[in-house]
């Protein structure tokens, strides 16, 4: 009996040292995909549409700061991504029964591999940002810092029910002010007008994430707007958060801020329109018809931005 428990024991030290050597074994794919790559569009369309939209306006750009902001909001991202992740498995919202994220409750990573992944991103993202800063001023550093530590205070933020206004910040209002400092060399606060319909569908990525764990979020004792308002009222907030930005770009053209052609953004609308179907139908077929909606969300983020980039360019062409 003794040597069968010693067998068990050594068999399950095996076992163990095995998996814990697994984990240790990741491809350049698997650490790519533990930063959740498909949420970028979030963080660097802003930043497009801003360039862009200095462009038609008749700013002088550069371009080779552009790219530069494109690429480092994109590592901030990155970082923020993991940092969250770290946050949600700690504090129990990420468990074996919630969707989403699950690289670290599948232990396909370690939560002191994915530490290591947070601070290596951060420590990238922040040299690239003070070379921005020496070439373009130190106005930067204090738009920088702003988004620094929103991103790392975010999941306390999340937590008490400012996670909406977190992303709207982060990922619209301050990269586009940002962006267009760094591109044409003063703060153009005008742009702010189209992070309104771009950070409207970025925040929906985020609320569709919250309707749907409502359950599993209070679980794990935090508070989100979606939790406060009840999914029945969540789920309206999401279709408006993705319908309204093709009434806000209509206004903007009536009003004269962006040319005609920046409606072929409303290309984008029977996407728009799909999801928030997708959204409504859960009274019907339960959560899981908005389990992957918030990367539906992401592509209808991407396709609108893209759409509304190639208008603003398609302008200067019919000129």
């Amino acid at each position: 009996m003794k040597l069968l428990c010693c067998e068990e024991t050594s068999s399950s030290f095996n076992s163990y040292h095995s998996l814990n050597n697994n984990m240790q074994k990741h491809s350049l794919k698997d650490w790519v995909l533990a930063t959740r790559p498909w949420s970028f569009p979030a963080s660097s369309m802003p930043v497009l549409v801003t360039l862009v939209w200095l462009w038609s306006a008749g700013y002088e750009v550069q371009w080779w700061f552009g790219v530069w902001a494109l690429v480092n909001i994109v590592f901030v991202h990155a970082a923020g991504n993991v940092w969250s992740d770290i946050a949600d498995y700690r504090s129990g919202v990420d468990a074996n029964d919630t969707y989403g994220v699950r690289s670290l409750v599948d232990r396909q990573f370690t939560p002191q591999e994915f530490q290591r992944l947070s601070l290596g991103l951060n420590l990238v993202a922040v040299l690239m940002g003070l070379g921005l800063v020496a070439l373009t001023g130190v106005t930067l550093l204090y738009i920088g810092m702003a988004g620094i530590l929103l991103s790392l205070c975010y999941p306390r933020l999340k937590y008490a029910a400012l996670g909406d206004l977190v992303i709207i910040l982060c990922y619209a209002f301050l990269p586009m002010v940002g962006t267009s400092f760094i591109a044409s060399g003063a703060i153009r606060w005008e742009v702010l007008w189209l992070a309104v319909p771009v950070g409207s569908i970025t925040v929906a990525i985020l609320h569709v994430n919250n309707t749907r764990d409502i359950e599993t979020d209070r679980r794990a004792d935090i508070h989100t707007l979606a939790m406060l308002t009840g999914r029945p009222f969540a789920a309206y907030v999401y279709v408006f958060e993705v319908l309204m930005p093709y009434a806000w770009m209509v206004a903007l053209v009536l009003t004269g801020f962006t040319p005609w052609t920046a409606l072929l953004a409303v290309l984008s609308l029977p996407v728009a329109l799909k999801n928030a179907r997708t959204m409504l139908a859960y009274r019907q077929q339960g959560l899981a018809a908005i389990a992957r909606l918030d990367e539906g969300t992401a592509q209808l983020q991407l396709l609108f931005s893209l759409l509304l980039t190639a208008g603003l360019a398609l302008s200067l062409l019919l000129h």
